[in-house]
């Protein structure tokens, strides 16, 4: 099962409510994953298949050794942004 992980800057506020977002996309996708939310500190000892974060976060993200896809979003919530970055992701890794 893929492991998405939602990041923020403390891992509380707005990747908890980016986390959910996701969840209701993928339940729409009929794609079943573990999700979780976290800081950005400590996204690099998470080993996750994914990872979503917001846009102004991309450029602190260059200090971590993260191999897997990393999606930056303008909106958090948005459900149809989400929607139009994760699917083609989820195609690469083969769970859609």
């Amino acid at each position: 099962m893929l492991k998405i992980l939602a990041v923020c800057g403390a891992g509380l506020g707005s990747s908890f409510a980016c986390q959910m977002s996701v969840e209701a996309v993928l339940k729409e996708l009929g794609v079943e994953a573990k999700l979780d939310h976290t800081d950005i500190s400590s996204v690099s000892g998470a080993n996750a298949d994914i990872v979503i974060s917001g846009k102004n976060f991309e450029k602190q993200f260059e200090r971590y050794s993260i191999s897997c896809p990393k999606i930056f979003l303008n909106r958090l919530v948005d459900k149809k942004e989400i929607k139009e970055k994760l699917v083609p992701v989820l195609q690469e890794l083969g769970a859609l």
